[in-house]
């Protein structure tokens, strides 16, 4: 007779068991934990690639919290979130979205980069951010109380919304926001050195780079080189690809299409090495 492998509690596989790196830059630790500490949602507010995600996973192990993580896009729909019936061998039966899920067990929902959603499904997180903290599943005729340790995190790059792409007020206003940079230069570099194994010299000279092509956002760039790309870099640069070759491929080729603005950061990348 074959034994039954024991599967992990539902809440248990949200956790982050090994510490995700993230190198403080401010007190946005501590201001976190009083907002979770309180069950006031949060908005996470930056450009890409600064740290928002990384940071609400160090939050979420530090607490000890389950986790579930939610990249919004255009084509979500509320039942997306909250779950939907579904058809098996047996007949329907009802699937909790991650949203529910993330409300039954009492883990921080992150909706990464929420703008991208439809506006008429982010208003069904709104009987979620105040007092009441309910869901209602309409098609399963249940409001749902929120755990007790539930708490829904947003985060979303304001330098990239339009009128047609931007939370609504009466959105914007049920959260508390927490606002992230690019790290300041001696700390852009720990987190390089320490993601990659990259030696400080050649980090410095990265982050370089990054500042002058920052320096070009609203002049020609949208947005600047995030410390994600720097990452990706000195990964490259680690595994023998020739620091200039790696910079191409990973800070100039994917920031921008324009050749005027190629050539002015390929520029600045033969200046830096």
């Amino acid at each position: 007779m074959s034994q039954a492998i024991p599967t992990m509690p539902r809440d248990n596989q949200y956790l982050i068991i090994s510490e995700p790196y993230y190198q403080e830059s401010g007190d946005e630790m501590s201001l976190y934990q009083a907002a979770y500490d309180s069950r006031i949602p949060m908005m996470l507010k930056g450009p890409t690639g600064c740290g928002k995600t990384r940071f609400i996973e160090h939050m979420a192990w530090r607490l000890g919290k389950p986790l579930i993580t939610i990249s919004c896009h255009e084509d979500m729909t509320a039942s997306d979130l909250i779950g939907r019936y579904l058809l098996n061998a047996d007949g329907t039966y009802w699937q909790d979205g991650p949203l529910t899920t993330a409300a039954r067990i009492g883990a921080i929902c992150y909706l990464d980069e929420v703008v991208e959603a439809r506006q008429d499904t982010t208003v069904a997180i709104h009987s979620l951010t105040d007092y009441r903290r309910t869901l209602s599943l309409e098609k399963k005729g249940e409001l749902l109380q929120a755990h007790e340790d539930f708490q829904l995190v947003i985060s979303y790059n304001p330098g990239y919304q339009t009128l047609m792409k931007d939370l609504k007020t009466s959105t914007k206003q049920r959260f508390a926001a927490l606002e992230f940079e690019y790290p300041d230069e001696e700390t852009e570099i720990s987190i390089v050195c320490h993601e990659t194994g990259i030696d400080e010299g050649t980090a410095g000279r990265l982050i370089q780079i990054a500042k002058h092509a920052r320096n070009l956002v609203g002049h020609g760039l949208n947005e600047g080189i995030s410390t994600r790309l720097l990452v990706y870099t000195a990964q490259l640069i680690k595994k023998g690809i020739p620091p200039v070759a790696a910079c191409h491929m990973a800070l100039v080729r994917p920031l921008s299409d324009d050749a005027d603005i190629r050539e002015t950061l390929e520029a600045t990348v033969q200046g830096c090495f």
